[in-house]
């Protein structure tokens, strides 16, 4: 990991920019981060519509926790932002425009080409990043995952066991594959639905919670589109992390 510039929000939120390997990111920690009482980690999920374009939700993100006294960081997802295309995926997201455009149903394999690629090349990813993370000497445990494509933060509840909890937004396409998946998920869960959201397959949506193999879930659904979601449903998954991570 190395940090290619440095810059302090509001007085009190250390904000870092980095590169791990090839893939830049973002950490922000609260003044009260030090070697003798290291932050608690959140990791920051987001769409893969690049950090340029997230920056602003995410630094908001993250004002919030370092409120509660948490570090959070976030990675720029494979093919987003300045990274590489990938063009797989490009062609799977032109096709969910003609077919979401067209009125057509969207299919099973085209799920797949949309989100499976995604998973497997961004959870090895964010791995390396915690692992680069929890190495530094302000960042400690216990670790929670915020936000993002669904799939991708149930891929990493099921193979990351430094995570603690985490924070769901069931707001993309989610492969059967994942469904399976899910099952082996046992990490406490604050999983968001907004009941009319317009790209999201709301039956699918409530089967993964269901498939959840965690004994403690909770399903938060409000009513309005994917971009919706009322301010205090934030409150409410701050809460949630800060109940499992202090």
């Amino acid at each position: 990991m190395h940090f290619t510039s440095t810059q302090l929000l509001d007085g009190d939120v250390l904000e870092r920019a980095f590169v791990l390997g090839d893939v830049p990111g973002l950490l922000w920690t609260p003044a009260s981060a030090s070697p003798s009482a290291p932050a608690p980690l959140v990791l920051l999920g987001h769409p893969p519509l690049g950090l340029r374009r997230m920056y602003p939700r995410l630094v908001d993100r993250a004002r919030r926790s370092a409120a509660d006294g948490f570090a959070t960081a976030t990675v720029e997802l494979p093919g987003s932002g300045e990274r590489p295309r990938l063009p797989g995926l490009d062609r799977a997201r032109a096709e969910l425009r003609r077919v979401m455009e067209a009125g057509e149903p969207v299919g099973d394999g085209l799920v797949d080409d949309l989100v499976l690629p995604l998973v497997d090349l961004a959870v090895p990813e964010w791995q390396a990043a915690l692992d680069a993370l929890l190495a530094l000497p302000d960042v400690g445990g216990p670790v929670g995952y915020s936000g993002g494509v669904i799939s991708v933060g149930v891929r990493l509840a099921v193979v990351e066991p430094r995570l603690s909890a985490a924070v769901l937004f069931a707001g993309s396409f989610v492969p059967r594959a994942v469904l399976d998946e899910a099952r082996r998920v046992t990490v406490p869960l604050h999983v968001l639905l907004q009941w009319d959201d317009e790209g999201n397959d709301r039956q699918t949506a409530l089967e993964l919670f269901d498939a959840f193999g965690s004994t403690e879930k909770s399903l938060h659904a409000h009513l309005g589109g994917h971009t919706g979601v009322p301010p205090y449903a934030g409150d409410a998954a701050a809460r949630f992390l800060a109940r499992h991570l202090r």
